[in-house]
């Protein structure tokens, strides 16, 4: 049991209506019905009847309202005890992030956050390998920021509607290939003939959701020979002449350099995202509070262009 689903009970409770709840919470209605139904499995019986219009508390419902909320009242006395006691030690920024930017972004972004706010402690966190599971770690409370990609084409992106951000910078996503003896690519985009070999992001993962919508639009005969969630798996069969990737610009400006990997379309395949920092409207951690004060916005204030140049 989450206190999240206490506190989504407490408010439908009050509002009797899915959708004013959910905007009191700052998630979707989907969310808050998700979160709902997660609590009534738990307890084993139905909390509300949506079968009444406005919705309405069933006799088990009115039974666990005194109780949730001397529960919830515990829960977050407790928690706020311990970190008043303990908050020297917790001076520590808490990201969830893709494994992606936590390679080829964080590490200088840091360094130029420090310039402006001074030494900083920070961690990334065990997180799910889904999209879904990384947002998920930043709304249930177990991380300070979100350190994502961003693209409207993602569905998943309307989790964090009711979430802060700052756009940091921006990523071109491109397809490439390992490429043959005259430095053509091995696996390209509108080579005609067969399926081309395809080295797939799978549907859980970040640019497996964004890449449906180019699809979508200019269909392609692909072949589905490898699938890995992390760009850094696709990179390495890509370099190994397995098929055709879209991996972000910043991860593999070395070898378009050195030419070990070749464009394999033209910029009308190319994949433009931000790149943003989320922070939940919940009131944070006076460190982490003190950090997003200091966040530049790029589109507004970014020292350096965020995109790689490459020969």
């Amino acid at each position: 049991m989450e206190v999240k689903w206490l506190e989504d009970f407490l408010s439908l409770s009050a509002t009797s209506s899915f959708s004013r709840s959910a905007d009191e919470r700052h998630v979707t209605q989907s969310a808050l019905s998700r979160r709902i139904r997660q609590l009534e499995s738990w307890i084993g019986v139905p909390l509300f009847d949506r079968t009444s219009y406005p919705v309405r508390l069933t006799a088990e419902g009115q039974d666990f309202l005194p109780r949730a909320r001397k529960i919830l009242d515990l829960v977050l006395q407790t928690r706020a005890d311990l970190r008043d006691r303990h908050a020297a030690a917790e001076d520590v920024l808490s990201f969830a992030t893709l494994n992606t930017l936590s390679l080829t972004f964080f590490p200088d972004w840091i360094r130029r956050m420090e310039e402006r706010v001074g030494p900083t402690r920070t961690r990334f966190c065990e997180t799910r390998s889904t999209f879904a599971g990384i947002i998920a770690t930043l709304i249930d409370g177990h991380s300070d920021f979100l350190l994502t990609y961003a693209h409207d084409s993602v569905p998943l992106m309307s989790e964090l509607a009711y979430c802060e951000h700052r756009c940091l910078g921006e990523e071109r996503v491109i397809p490439v290939s390992a490429p043959d003896a005259r430095g053509r690519p091995r696996h390209a985009v509108g080579t005609g003939g067969g399926p081309i070999q395809y080295l797939s992001y799978g549907s859980g993962s970040f640019f497996g959701h964004g890449l449906v919508k180019l699809f979508a639009e200019r269909p392609l005969p692909l072949a589905v020979v490898y699938e890995n969630a992390m760009s850094a798996g696709l990179k390495a069969m890509a370099l190994a002449g397995r098929g055709l990737a879209w991996i972000p610009e910043s991860l593999i400006a070395e070898e378009l350099r050195s030419g070990a990997l070749v464009r394999a379309g033209s910029p009308a395949w190319t994949l433009d995202v931000e790149i943003r920092l989320y922070r939940t409207s919940a009131a944070s951690r006076p460190c982490a509070g003190r950090f997003w004060s200091a966040v530049p916005d790029w589109r507004e204030a970014m020292p350096a262009p965020r995109r790689v140049s490459v020969g």
